[in-house]
């Protein structure tokens, strides 16, 4: 069968390739599972020496074995939803929904501000954050990304590479802030400039620092008495298993009554396009979700 195998160290996704490895044989406690999409992850774009956790890897090949005793980790495909739209999810509506939880209940008239909110992450919690009942607001790269989370929900969006997107923010929420913020990509020391007295911030994620980690103002977090929380979905499961359920159970009625919507914006065919979907993701060509179409879908219904 045909796998994205990487056997060496490369300098570049662009030397990334298909390779041809024997059929996957499952043992006794096995699962083997038809691959027909896989999701784009920034993950999947590590470099050398990076520190790194996971949990099953390999998805980028047309089978792949998974262990009885991780089949809880498999979920059914959305009813409605095509493999494409699911192979998206995983490493997206969890994670954005478990984050938002720690912020609690929003208060009538909250305001959540989600930065990238045209990425795979933050287009997730601008639908989450619609459903939860917040007004939202966005931050993105560009017009047409702003455009984009607009059109999942959120009431106004700024460029981020404008730095005074804060000064925007505050105008828009009446100089009052924002009561929680999203960031999934490194803007919290600005973020303390337009938030809300005794606001929240859930810091998930580092995608647009670089391996520059951010300093943060001390000062502003204590006199707006701001908390911030830092969420890690895989580190959850592994400590505290059951909250996989909770998220799912809460997540399945916002899906079937269409309040949670695929964001899957492009497609990618076959695993030879692999190094371009990655090139494309680290460039931050993207919005929404990526997936490599792997295989053709071969089930048939249940009689």
């Amino acid at each position: 069968m045909k796998s994205i195998l990487i056997s060496q160290f490369l300098d570049s996704v662009s030397e990334v390739t298909v390779s041809t490895v024997p059929f996957p044989q499952p043992n006794s406690n096995e699962l083997l599972i038809k691959i027909i999409a896989a999701g784009v992850n920034f993950v999947d774009t590590l470099y050398v020496r990076d520190k790194v956790f996971g949990n099953q890897v390999g998805s980028y090949a047309e089978y792949i074995t998974v262990s009885l005793s991780d089949a809880g980790q498999l979920d059914r495909v959305p009813q409605g939803w095509k493999p494409t739209d699911a192979a998206g999810l995983g490493a997206t509506l969890p994670v954005s929904y478990g984050a938002l939880l720690l912020a609690g209940a929003p208060k009538k008239g909250a305001n959540l501000l989600v930065h990238s909110a045209a990425g795979g992450l933050g287009v997730m919690a601008v639908q989450l954050g619609v459903a939860l009942g917040y007004t939202v607001l966005g931050t993105a790269g560009s017009s047409s990304k702003c455009d984009y989370a607009k059109s999942y929900g959120a009431t106004h969006c700024f460029d981020y590479n404008d730095k005074s997107w804060p000064q925007h923010v505050l105008k828009a929420t009446n100089e009052v802030g924002v009561d929680v913020i999203f960031d999934p990509v490194g803007l919290v020391d600005l973020s303390l400039k337009c938030i809300a007295f005794q606001g929240k911030v859930l810091v998930v994620g580092f995608a647009g620092r670089e391996g520059n980690m951010e300093k943060i103002a001390m000062n502003r977090v204590l006199l707006k008495q701001v908390s911030l929380i830092g969420y890690r979905y895989g580190e959850t499961l592994r400590r505290d298993p059951e909250e996989k359920e909770r998220i799912w159970s809460d997540l399945g009625p916002l899906i079937a009554s269409g309040r949670v919507q695929p964001t899957v914006s492009k497609i990618y065919k076959g695993l030879e396009s692999v190094p371009q979907a990655l090139h494309d993701l680290s460039s931050r060509k993207l919005s929404g979700k990526a997936v490599i179409k792997v295989s053709e879908d071969e089930t048939r219904s249940r009689l």
